[in-house]
């Protein structure tokens, strides 16, 4: 990894899609956890992918960086396109899509480091040469946490409260100049407080990342989200994709019954 500013390295696309998916289909095994999903995610906004327990959600989520692969007997058919690129080419490298395509998981999870070496972490392994001291300012600054940490970066991330570890987790992500930010539930185990802390957070970083929200929370999707997936679970347990749209018309005029029935809490 070089010291290259961050806007420098993005790759350039004529697409107002940053990622895409064509027939998607994720078996575990015999059985079909995703069936034809197609849709695009566009750039540098927030998606959010809304549905009840056990549609896919979090599965669909885990394929735009091949998370998918660290689980044993998965299977992807169809295609997941990274600014053009099928990040299931054999010639691409999955660690290297992980590095661009970060993830923030449900429940914080620092590694037992300092609050500077956890944020450091990612840039060391990928051979930074820059000033890693400016690195890691930045990218706590970027995550709103910088005046709540800077005069204790060598203490234990475990002291910060669950919110500050969160956000410590974001910038971690940050720090490797990530293109995508995929989060699974980012606020499932915070309070009122960190959870609207994270959600503005979330509307800062659209300015500079493509961001796929998964959440259970409708009211969360529709604050922070400019489209919603909206998935549903078929007759044979696979998820299936209902509607997308933008998200101030899917949550008051959307097109299918069964996503007004969802929203209003008829079922799920």
């Amino acid at each position: 990894m070089s010291d290259v500013p961050e806007t420098e390295k993005r790759v350039t696309s004529t697409s107002d899609a940053v990622l895409e998916t064509t027939n998607l289909n994720v078996r575990y095994g015999d059985t079909l956890a995703l069936r034809e999903i197609t849709f695009k995610v566009p750039r540098r906004q927030v998606l959010a992918i809304i549905g009840p327990s056990g549609c896919g959600k979090s599965t669909l989520l885990r394929c735009f960086n091949r998370m998918n692969d660290l689980i044993p007997n998965s299977v992807i058919e169809g295609q997941v396109l990274f600014n053009g690129i099928n990040v299931y080419s054999p010639e691409v490298d999955p660690t290297d899509i992980r590095y661009r395509i970060g993830m923030v998981f449900q429940q914080p999870n620092p590694f037992p480091k300092s609050i500077y070496d956890n944020v450091a972490f990612g840039p060391r392994i990928n051979g930074f040469t820059g000033n890693l001291d400016d690195l890691i300012e930045r990218s706590l600054r970027n995550a709103a946490l910088w005046d709540e940490v800077k005069d204790r970066l060598k203490g234990s991330a475990f002291a910060l409260s669950g919110g500050q570890q969160q956000r410590l987790c974001i910038a971690r992500t940050l720090a490797v100049n990530p293109e995508v930010i995929l989060m699974d539930e980012p606020c499932s185990s915070l309070d009122p407080i960190a959870t609207l802390s994270i959600e503005e957070l979330i509307r800062e970083l659209s300015e500079e990342y493509t961001i796929i929200i998964v959440t259970h929370n409708m009211q969360q999707a529709a604050r922070v989200s400019r489209q919603t997936v909206f998935l549903m679970m078929g007759d044979d347990r696979a998820g299936y994709l209902v509607e997308q749209g933008d998200t101030q018309q899917l949550f008051t005029n959307p097109k299918d019954e069964r996503t007004e029935a969802y929203i209003t809490g008829r079922f799920g």
